[in-house]
């Protein structure tokens, strides 16, 4: 397996987590960037309202799709190998999306793009679980992922705002240069790793394609959810075949001599409850994002780069992420800084609820920055307790698991939110006046997510770990007393 950060220089450790950083940087940067620029491919490509938003949706049916059966491919097929391949694949269908003449050659290539973030980015994180000891080295190594990669969805806004004046295909171009530089670096960095023994591999072919096609049937009918009565039969159709495929999964599984998810796993209370969370934590968060940029660029007319550049703001879990949080965590412990990010979340959302027609940036600026420190102080914890306390063995396992949540969330969130404004708006007469009270009845939505995600996690406070990182009468231990620094 890889070798521990101790065995290692402290430059080549910070060299390897800025690799594995920089591909979850390029998978937040590269959905924000596409996002800013929907508008403008679906003008120049001539593209309907419902193939621009499978643009979109694409992405996130396949990542949904496909992370569960990524995370256990890191563990069974090596993690160097998932990592390297797929992020290979990222890399060229990135590049054919840019040279995309029509709309069903983007819903392809976004979709096999997602299908390579739901494999990449599993094994990166799992490489990260398995490199860095349990405790602060590893806490605080999640907790830089995370951040970098909530970052990178932020400056992905700007930077996609920017490179969409200078033409769409760019949009696509950015990241195959990213990616390349990340693959060469990864080429020479990621430590060679054993193949599994004989005994501990097995390919649960009729498992991973129940689990496949379970995960993308929920998710394209939870991504249909936004066209409201229209089609309703398709997307009740496709709710109930995944149930059902799910309900086989869960038969399989308990079968299988080597599964594709020991069912065993979720037994783990913490983990699972982290996982909920983070879906809710996530839908919210996205949900609310979703409906800020329609009412300041449908509803204010401001540009594409200008709602990027007012959002931007929202990155500060960038910054706060990998310097506050690993304090916080280091002496509250993850459960209750994860529950104070829900409590922020939920100020932060209940402001904005009020929302007028002429606010100025300074009055919707709390509610910004509120929401970006929110998920500071959520997000990455919850990364380390959906981990924490799994075999090596399953690293990759509880990563998709971690993934498949999130992403269905992203879909839940703003589909949820689009369908509730569709259905405000629905009745209403098109003034400014009714879509403003449709875009605020939307936005309790993530406001209703996050109050069930806070008690959700509540459900954790007892068993938090107190201040100092060790359980009241411990005795102090090798990790509580380790250094937060990442590197060994």
């Amino acid at each position: 397996m890889f070798t521990a950060p101790a065995a290692r220089e402290s430059g080549q450790s910070w060299a390897l987590l800025l690799v594995l950083c920089g591909t979850i940087f390029l998978e937040g940067s590269d959905v924000a960037m596409l996002a800013v620029a929907v508008p403008t491919i679906r003008a120049d490509l001539g593209l309907t309202t419902g193939t621009a938003a499978w643009v979109m949706s694409g992405y996130v049916l396949g990542y949904a799709g496909f992370t569960l059966l990524g995370g256990r491919a890191a563990d069974l097929l090596g993690r160097r190998r998932m990592f390297l391949t797929w992020l290979g694949v990222f890399l060229v269908f990135s590049m054919l999306g840019g040279f995309a003449t029509d709309g069903w050659m983007l819903v392809v290539a976004r979709f096999i793009t997602g299908v390579a973030a739901a494999f990449m980015t599993p094994a990166a994180m799992s490489i990260i679980t398995t490199s860095y000891p349990e405790g602060p080295q590893r806490d605080k190594a999640l907790l830089v992922f995370a951040g970098v990669g909530a970052g990178g969805f932020s400056l992905g806004l700007v930077i996609g705002g920017l490179l969409t004046e200078l033409g769409w295909r760019w949009v696509f171009f950015a990241p195959v240069f990213l990616a390349g530089a990340i693959l060469l670096a990864a080429l020479r960095l990621l430590p060679a790793e054993t193949r599994p023994k004989p005994a501990q591999r097995g390919y649960d072919l009729a498992g991973a394609a129940s689990a496949a096609a379970a995960m993308l049937l929920l998710a394209y009918g939870i991504v249909r959810l936004e066209h409201r009565g229209k089609g309703l039969g398709l997307t009740l159709g496709a709710l109930a075949a995944g149930l059902a495929l799910l309900a086989a999964f869960i038969v399989i599984e308990r079968r299988a001599k080597t599964p594709l998810v020991r069912l065993g796993i979720f037994r783990k209370a913490a983990m699972l409850r982290a996982d909920l969370a983070a879906l809710l934590f996530l839908g919210a968060f996205f949900g609310f994002q979703f409906i800020i940029t329609l009412y300041l660029q449908e509803l204010r007319g401001w540009s594409s780069l200008q709602t990027a550049i007012a959002l931007i703001v929202m990155g500060c879990d960038a910054v706060l992420a990998p310097t506050l949080t690993p304090r916080l965590v280091n002496r509250y412990g993850n459960s209750r800084v994860i529950f104070g990010g829900f409590l922020l979340a939920i100020v932060a959302y209940g402001l904005f609820l009020p929302v007028q027609m002429d606010w100025s940036y300074a009055v919707m600026f709390p509610s910004l920055i509120i929401a970006g420190t929110a998920f500071a102080l959520a997000y990455g914890p919850l990364t380390i307790a959906a981990t924490d306390s799994v075999a090596k063995e399953e690293q990759g396992l509880a990563s998709g698991l971690l993934y498949t949540f999130t992403q269905f969330g992203s879909a839940v969130g703003i589909s949820a939110v689009t369908a509730v404004y569709g259905i405000a708006a629905a009745d209403a007469d098109g003034s400014p006046d009714a879509v403003l009270a449709a875009y605020r009845t939307a936005l309790v939505v993530p406001a209703a997510m996050v109050l069930l995600g806070a008690a959700v996690s509540a459900f954790g406070l007892r068993s938090a770990r107190p201040a100092g990182g060790r359980r009241k009468g411990a005795a102090p231990t090798a990790r509580a007393e380790a250094g937060d620094g990442v590197p060994g």
